[in-house]
Protein backbone atom coordinates (compact mmCIF):
# COMPACT_ATOMS: atom_id res chain seq x y z
CA UNK A 1 0.00 0.00 0.00
CA UNK A 2 1.12 3.60 -0.53
CA UNK A 3 3.48 4.81 2.17
CA UNK A 4 3.43 8.27 3.70
CA UNK A 5 5.25 9.45 6.77
CA UNK A 6 4.36 9.37 10.46
CA UNK A 7 0.85 9.03 11.78
CA UNK A 8 -0.69 9.38 8.31
CA UNK A 9 1.03 6.16 7.21
CA UNK A 10 -0.30 4.26 10.21
CA UNK A 11 -3.79 5.66 9.69
CA UNK A 12 -3.73 4.59 6.04
CA UNK A 13 -2.73 1.06 7.03
CA UNK A 14 -5.46 0.87 9.65
CA UNK A 15 -8.09 2.16 7.25
CA UNK A 16 -6.93 -0.20 4.51
CA UNK A 17 -7.09 -3.17 6.86
CA UNK A 18 -10.57 -2.11 8.00
CA UNK A 19 -11.90 -1.89 4.46
CA UNK A 20 -10.29 -5.18 3.47
CA UNK A 21 -11.85 -6.84 6.51
CA UNK A 22 -15.27 -5.47 5.55
CA UNK A 23 -14.83 -6.73 2.00
CA UNK A 24 -13.90 -10.18 3.18
CA UNK A 25 -16.81 -10.41 5.56
CA UNK A 26 -19.53 -8.91 3.39
CA UNK A 27 -19.10 -10.74 0.12
CA UNK A 28 -19.38 -7.56 -1.96
CA UNK A 29 -20.12 -3.91 -1.23
CA UNK A 30 -20.29 -0.47 -2.80
CA UNK A 31 -17.87 2.32 -1.91
CA UNK A 32 -20.55 3.95 0.21
CA UNK A 33 -21.19 0.71 2.09
CA UNK A 34 -17.46 0.13 2.61
CA UNK A 35 -16.95 3.67 3.88
CA UNK A 36 -19.85 3.39 6.30
CA UNK A 37 -18.80 -0.02 7.66
CA UNK A 38 -15.13 0.97 8.01
CA UNK A 39 -16.06 4.38 9.44
CA UNK A 40 -14.06 6.40 6.93
CA UNK A 41 -15.06 9.05 4.42
CA UNK A 42 -16.14 7.98 0.97
CA UNK A 43 -13.16 9.72 -0.73
CA UNK A 44 -10.82 7.87 1.64
CA UNK A 45 -12.54 4.58 0.84
CA UNK A 46 -12.22 5.28 -2.87
CA UNK A 47 -8.47 5.88 -2.67
CA UNK A 48 -7.94 2.76 -0.54
CA UNK A 49 -10.03 0.59 -2.86
CA UNK A 50 -7.96 1.81 -5.82
CA UNK A 51 -4.85 0.67 -3.96
CA UNK A 52 -6.37 -2.69 -3.13
CA UNK A 53 -7.42 -3.22 -6.73
CA UNK A 54 -3.92 -2.35 -7.97
CA UNK A 55 -2.29 -4.69 -5.45
CA UNK A 56 -4.62 -7.57 -6.29
CA UNK A 57 -6.38 -7.82 -2.93
CA UNK A 58 -9.74 -6.67 -4.28
CA UNK A 59 -11.69 -6.97 -7.50
CA UNK A 60 -14.70 -5.27 -9.01
CA UNK A 61 -17.80 -7.43 -9.29
CA UNK A 62 -19.11 -8.02 -12.79
CA UNK A 63 -22.46 -6.52 -13.64
CA UNK A 64 -25.36 -8.87 -14.27
CA UNK A 65 -27.35 -8.51 -17.48
CA UNK A 66 -30.35 -7.15 -15.59
CA UNK A 67 -28.22 -4.39 -14.09
CA UNK A 68 -27.26 -3.11 -17.53
CA UNK A 69 -30.90 -2.91 -18.55
CA UNK A 70 -31.75 -0.78 -15.51
CA UNK A 71 -28.87 1.62 -16.05
CA UNK A 72 -25.46 1.90 -14.50
CA UNK A 73 -25.63 0.75 -10.86
CA UNK A 74 -23.11 1.62 -8.18
CA UNK A 75 -19.91 -0.35 -8.56
CA UNK A 76 -19.45 -3.21 -6.14
CA UNK A 77 -16.18 -4.63 -4.86
CA UNK A 78 -15.16 -7.83 -3.13
CA UNK A 79 -12.15 -9.47 -1.57
CA UNK A 80 -10.10 -11.35 -4.16
CA UNK A 81 -9.78 -14.82 -2.63
CA UNK A 82 -7.32 -15.95 -5.29
CA UNK A 83 -4.82 -13.30 -4.18
CA UNK A 84 -3.21 -15.88 -1.93
CA UNK A 85 -3.19 -19.57 -1.12
CA UNK A 86 -2.52 -21.80 1.86
CA UNK A 87 -1.87 -25.51 2.30
CA UNK A 88 -3.01 -27.74 5.14
CA UNK A 89 -1.20 -30.97 6.07
CA UNK A 90 -2.38 -33.93 8.12
CA UNK A 91 0.37 -36.31 9.23
CA UNK A 92 -1.16 -39.66 10.09
CA UNK A 93 0.21 -43.00 11.17
CA UNK A 94 -0.37 -44.58 7.74
CA UNK A 95 -0.58 -41.64 5.35
CA UNK A 96 0.01 -37.93 4.75
CA UNK A 97 -2.71 -35.66 3.37
CA UNK A 98 -2.51 -32.15 1.97
CA UNK A 99 -5.11 -29.64 0.80
CA UNK A 100 -4.54 -26.36 -1.00
CA UNK A 101 -7.08 -23.56 -0.60
CA UNK A 102 -7.50 -19.94 -1.64
CA UNK A 103 -7.97 -17.22 0.97
CA UNK A 104 -11.72 -17.70 0.80
CA UNK A 105 -11.31 -21.26 2.05
CA UNK A 106 -12.22 -22.95 -1.24
CA UNK A 107 -10.33 -26.24 -1.51
CA UNK A 108 -8.57 -26.29 -4.87
CA UNK A 109 -6.45 -29.43 -4.63
CA UNK A 110 -6.12 -32.46 -2.38
CA UNK A 111 -3.34 -35.04 -2.24
CA UNK A 112 -2.84 -38.19 -0.19
CA UNK A 113 -0.07 -40.76 -0.09
CA UNK A 114 0.10 -43.93 2.03
CA UNK A 115 3.09 -44.41 4.29
CA UNK A 116 4.25 -47.51 6.19
CA UNK A 117 3.50 -47.32 9.90
CA UNK A 118 7.17 -47.95 10.66
CA UNK A 119 8.39 -45.15 8.35
CA UNK A 120 11.21 -43.08 9.80
CA UNK A 121 10.83 -39.44 10.79
CA UNK A 122 13.00 -38.44 7.81
CA UNK A 123 10.71 -40.32 5.42
CA UNK A 124 7.62 -38.59 6.83
CA UNK A 125 9.25 -35.18 6.60
CA UNK A 126 10.28 -35.79 2.99
CA UNK A 127 6.76 -36.89 2.06
CA UNK A 128 5.26 -33.78 3.69
CA UNK A 129 7.56 -31.56 1.64
CA UNK A 130 6.75 -33.42 -1.57
CA UNK A 131 2.98 -33.31 -1.02
CA UNK A 132 2.98 -29.62 -0.11
CA UNK A 133 4.76 -28.91 -3.39
CA UNK A 134 2.30 -31.09 -5.28
CA UNK A 135 -0.74 -29.41 -3.71
CA UNK A 136 0.63 -25.91 -4.33
CA UNK A 137 1.39 -26.75 -7.95
CA UNK A 138 -2.09 -28.17 -8.47
CA UNK A 139 -3.49 -24.87 -7.15
CA UNK A 140 -1.33 -22.92 -9.59
CA UNK A 141 1.19 -21.58 -7.07
CA UNK A 142 4.85 -21.95 -6.26
CA UNK A 143 5.50 -23.16 -2.72
CA UNK A 144 7.33 -19.90 -1.97
CA UNK A 145 4.14 -17.98 -2.82
CA UNK A 146 2.03 -19.69 -0.16
CA UNK A 147 0.82 -17.40 2.61
CA UNK A 148 1.15 -20.21 5.16
CA UNK A 149 1.33 -23.97 5.56
CA UNK A 150 -0.60 -25.47 8.49
CA UNK A 151 0.50 -28.87 9.79
CA UNK A 152 -1.38 -31.22 12.09
CA UNK A 153 0.41 -34.05 13.86
CA UNK A 154 -0.25 -36.49 16.66
CA UNK A 155 1.61 -35.84 19.89
CA UNK A 156 2.27 -33.00 22.29
CA UNK A 157 3.38 -29.95 20.30
CA UNK A 158 5.06 -27.02 22.05
CA UNK A 159 5.05 -23.35 21.07
CA UNK A 160 8.11 -23.81 18.86
CA UNK A 161 6.43 -26.47 16.75
CA UNK A 162 8.44 -29.31 18.30
CA UNK A 163 6.88 -32.70 19.01
CA UNK A 164 7.65 -33.03 22.71
CA UNK A 165 6.11 -36.48 23.03
CA UNK A 166 4.45 -38.98 20.71
CA UNK A 167 3.32 -42.52 21.45
CA UNK A 168 1.93 -43.17 17.97
CA UNK A 169 4.66 -42.45 15.40
CA UNK A 170 8.07 -44.16 15.73
CA UNK A 171 10.96 -41.74 16.16
CA UNK A 172 8.61 -38.77 16.30
CA UNK A 173 9.26 -37.69 19.90
CA UNK A 174 11.67 -34.77 19.93
CA UNK A 175 11.33 -33.91 16.23
CA UNK A 176 11.62 -30.15 15.71
CA UNK A 177 8.80 -30.35 13.18
CA UNK A 178 8.46 -26.69 12.29
CA UNK A 179 12.22 -26.19 12.02
CA UNK A 180 12.65 -29.34 9.91
CA UNK A 181 9.84 -28.37 7.55
CA UNK A 182 11.19 -24.84 7.19
CA UNK A 183 14.30 -26.40 5.68
CA UNK A 184 12.15 -28.08 3.04
CA UNK A 185 9.31 -25.60 2.52
CA UNK A 186 10.04 -21.88 1.85
CA UNK A 187 6.81 -20.64 3.44
CA UNK A 188 5.62 -19.77 6.97
CA UNK A 189 5.01 -23.05 8.84
CA UNK A 190 2.46 -23.52 11.64
CA UNK A 191 2.30 -26.75 13.65
CA UNK A 192 -0.44 -27.94 15.98
CA UNK A 193 -1.78 -31.10 17.58
CA UNK A 194 -4.09 -32.97 15.21
CA UNK A 195 -7.04 -33.30 17.60
CA UNK A 196 -7.21 -29.56 18.16
CA UNK A 197 -7.24 -29.07 14.41
CA UNK A 198 -9.97 -31.68 14.00
CA UNK A 199 -12.30 -29.87 16.40
CA UNK A 200 -11.38 -26.58 14.70
CA UNK A 201 -12.45 -28.09 11.37
CA UNK A 202 -15.77 -29.23 12.84
CA UNK A 203 -16.37 -25.71 14.12
CA UNK A 204 -15.49 -24.25 10.71
CA UNK A 205 -17.23 -26.59 8.28
CA UNK A 206 -18.56 -29.54 10.22
CA UNK A 207 -21.37 -30.45 12.57
CA UNK A 208 -20.08 -28.09 15.29
CA UNK A 209 -20.73 -24.91 13.31
CA UNK A 210 -22.28 -22.28 15.54
CA UNK A 211 -21.30 -24.16 18.72
CA UNK A 212 -18.92 -22.75 21.31
CA UNK A 213 -18.33 -25.72 23.64
CA UNK A 214 -17.59 -29.04 21.98
CA UNK A 215 -16.00 -32.38 22.86
CA UNK A 216 -14.57 -34.19 19.86
CA UNK A 217 -13.78 -37.92 20.03
CA UNK A 218 -11.51 -39.25 17.29
CA UNK A 219 -12.00 -42.94 16.48
CA UNK A 220 -9.82 -45.00 14.17
CA UNK A 221 -6.46 -46.67 14.62
CA UNK A 222 -6.39 -44.86 17.94
CA UNK A 223 -8.58 -42.70 20.13
CA UNK A 224 -8.04 -38.99 20.64
CA UNK A 225 -9.88 -36.02 22.08
CA UNK A 226 -10.28 -32.40 21.10
CA UNK A 227 -11.96 -29.66 23.14
CA UNK A 228 -13.50 -26.42 21.94
CA UNK A 229 -14.11 -24.07 24.88
CA UNK A 230 -15.63 -20.67 24.25
CA UNK A 231 -15.16 -21.18 20.51
CA UNK A 232 -11.40 -21.76 20.84
CA UNK A 233 -9.52 -25.10 20.74
CA UNK A 234 -8.17 -25.77 24.23
CA UNK A 235 -4.42 -26.47 24.48
CA UNK A 236 -3.88 -27.02 28.19
CA UNK A 237 -1.02 -26.00 30.48
CA UNK A 238 1.49 -28.24 28.70
CA UNK A 239 -0.14 -28.22 25.25
CA UNK A 240 -1.14 -31.84 25.94
CA UNK A 241 -4.91 -31.34 25.92
CA UNK A 242 -6.64 -34.19 24.08
CA UNK A 243 -3.69 -36.59 24.16
CA UNK A 244 -4.96 -39.82 25.67
CA UNK A 245 -1.54 -41.48 25.60
CA UNK A 246 -1.01 -45.14 26.35
CA UNK A 247 -4.07 -46.63 28.04
CA UNK A 248 -4.56 -49.97 29.75
CA UNK A 249 -5.71 -52.52 27.19
CA UNK A 250 -4.47 -50.35 24.34
CA UNK A 251 -6.49 -47.13 23.88
CA UNK A 252 -8.93 -47.78 26.67
CA UNK A 253 -10.34 -51.31 26.68
CA UNK A 254 -13.31 -50.36 24.49
CA UNK A 255 -11.93 -52.09 21.40
CA UNK A 256 -11.88 -55.50 23.05
CA UNK A 257 -15.58 -55.95 22.22
CA UNK A 258 -15.05 -55.71 18.45
CA UNK A 259 -11.67 -57.46 18.62
CA UNK A 260 -13.22 -60.46 20.38
CA UNK A 261 -16.09 -60.55 17.90
CA UNK A 262 -13.84 -60.41 14.84
CA UNK A 263 -11.56 -63.11 16.24
CA UNK A 264 -14.52 -65.38 17.05
CA UNK A 265 -16.00 -65.06 13.56
CA UNK A 266 -12.76 -65.33 11.60
CA UNK A 267 -10.06 -66.61 13.96
CA UNK A 268 -7.48 -66.89 11.18
CA UNK A 269 -7.58 -63.20 10.34
CA UNK A 270 -5.33 -60.73 12.13
CA UNK A 271 -6.93 -57.30 12.28
CA UNK A 272 -5.98 -54.01 13.89
CA UNK A 273 -8.35 -52.34 16.34
CA UNK A 274 -9.75 -50.12 13.57
CA UNK A 275 -10.10 -53.01 11.13
CA UNK A 276 -11.88 -55.10 13.76
CA UNK A 277 -14.30 -52.26 14.42
CA UNK A 278 -14.95 -51.76 10.71
CA UNK A 279 -15.51 -55.51 10.28
CA UNK A 280 -18.04 -55.62 13.13
CA UNK A 281 -19.80 -52.47 11.89
CA UNK A 282 -20.15 -53.90 8.37
CA UNK A 283 -21.56 -57.17 9.74
CA UNK A 284 -23.95 -55.26 12.00
CA UNK A 285 -25.26 -53.31 9.04
CA UNK A 286 -25.79 -56.62 7.24
CA UNK A 287 -28.06 -57.79 10.07
CA UNK A 288 -25.69 -59.84 12.26
CA UNK A 289 -27.15 -59.55 15.77
CA UNK A 290 -23.90 -60.55 17.48
CA UNK A 291 -22.00 -57.92 15.52
CA UNK A 292 -24.59 -55.29 16.45
CA UNK A 293 -24.20 -56.23 20.11
CA UNK A 294 -20.39 -55.99 19.88
CA UNK A 295 -20.60 -52.56 18.26
CA UNK A 296 -23.13 -51.40 20.85
CA UNK A 297 -20.86 -52.54 23.70
CA UNK A 298 -17.94 -50.82 22.02
CA UNK A 299 -19.95 -47.58 21.76
CA UNK A 300 -21.17 -47.70 25.37
CA UNK A 301 -17.62 -48.37 26.56
CA UNK A 302 -16.52 -45.23 24.70
CA UNK A 303 -19.39 -43.36 26.35
CA UNK A 304 -18.26 -44.55 29.76
CA UNK A 305 -14.85 -43.04 29.12
CA UNK A 306 -16.45 -39.79 27.97
CA UNK A 307 -18.52 -39.33 31.14
CA UNK A 308 -15.62 -38.04 33.25
CA UNK A 309 -14.99 -35.41 30.56
CA UNK A 310 -18.52 -34.49 29.53
CA UNK A 311 -19.98 -33.96 33.01
CA UNK A 312 -17.45 -31.35 34.22
CA UNK A 313 -17.04 -29.60 30.83
CA UNK A 314 -20.78 -29.43 30.06
CA UNK A 315 -20.40 -29.22 26.23
CA UNK A 316 -23.22 -28.43 23.83
CA UNK A 317 -22.41 -31.39 21.60
CA UNK A 318 -20.12 -34.41 21.40
CA UNK A 319 -18.77 -35.09 17.92
CA UNK A 320 -17.73 -38.63 16.99
CA UNK A 321 -15.01 -38.21 14.38
CA UNK A 322 -12.30 -40.19 12.64
CA UNK A 323 -12.72 -43.08 10.21
CA UNK A 324 -15.24 -44.93 12.42
CA UNK A 325 -17.63 -41.97 12.37
CA UNK A 326 -19.08 -43.48 9.18
CA UNK A 327 -20.78 -46.02 11.47
CA UNK A 328 -23.28 -43.24 12.16
CA UNK A 329 -26.10 -44.20 14.51
CA UNK A 330 -24.51 -47.57 15.31
CA UNK A 331 -22.12 -45.57 17.49
CA UNK A 332 -24.11 -42.39 18.06
CA UNK A 333 -27.23 -44.15 19.35
CA UNK A 334 -25.62 -46.13 22.22
CA UNK A 335 -23.37 -43.21 23.19
CA UNK A 336 -26.33 -40.81 23.28
CA UNK A 337 -28.34 -43.28 25.34
CA UNK A 338 -25.51 -43.67 27.86
CA UNK A 339 -24.98 -39.92 28.22
CA UNK A 340 -28.72 -39.38 28.58
CA UNK A 341 -28.64 -41.72 31.57
CA UNK A 342 -25.49 -40.36 33.21
CA UNK A 343 -25.36 -36.60 32.50
CA UNK A 344 -27.18 -33.82 34.31
CA UNK A 345 -27.38 -31.93 31.01
CA UNK A 346 -26.85 -34.52 28.27
CA UNK A 347 -25.18 -33.03 25.19
CA UNK A 348 -26.30 -33.98 21.72
CA UNK A 349 -24.09 -36.67 20.15
CA UNK A 350 -23.46 -36.36 16.41
CA UNK A 351 -21.29 -38.17 13.87
CA UNK A 352 -18.79 -36.09 11.95
CA UNK A 353 -19.36 -35.70 8.23
CA UNK A 354 -15.71 -34.81 7.61
CA UNK A 355 -14.40 -38.29 8.44
CA UNK A 356 -10.64 -38.64 7.94
CA UNK A 357 -10.31 -35.20 6.32
CA UNK A 358 -11.00 -33.23 9.50
CA UNK A 359 -7.36 -32.87 10.57
CA UNK A 360 -6.21 -31.60 7.17
CA UNK A 361 -9.17 -29.21 6.95
CA UNK A 362 -8.33 -27.92 10.41
CA UNK A 363 -4.76 -27.33 9.24
CA UNK A 364 -6.15 -25.30 6.34
CA UNK A 365 -8.25 -23.24 8.77
CA UNK A 366 -5.20 -22.61 10.98
CA UNK A 367 -3.25 -21.40 7.95
CA UNK A 368 -6.15 -19.13 6.97
CA UNK A 369 -6.23 -17.69 10.49
CA UNK A 370 -2.56 -16.85 10.08
CA UNK A 371 -3.32 -15.22 6.74
CA UNK A 372 -5.96 -13.07 8.44
CA UNK A 373 -3.41 -11.98 11.02
CA UNK A 374 -1.00 -10.97 8.27
CA UNK A 375 -3.68 -9.14 6.29
CA UNK A 376 -5.39 -7.32 9.14
CA UNK A 377 -2.60 -6.62 11.63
Amino acid sequence: MRQVSGDASLLRKLNSAAILRVMRGSGDATLTELARAARVSRPTAEVIVEDLLAEGWAEECEEEQGDRQRGRPARRYRFRASAGHVVGVGIGSSSVRTMAADLGGTILASCREPLPRDASAAERLTMVGDLVTRAATAAGREVSELVAVGVGTTGVVDGEGRVVKSVVLPGWTGVALRAELEKRIPSPILVENDMRLAVLAEHWRGVAQGRSDVVYLFTGDRLGLGFLIGGVPYRGANAASGEIGVQAGEHWSAFRHVLDYAMAVEPGELRSTRESAEFAIARARAGDAQAAEAVSRFARHLAGGLISIVNPLDPEIVVIGGSLSTAGDLLVGPIQSYLDEACLYPPRVVASELSSESITLGAVRMALNHADTVLFS
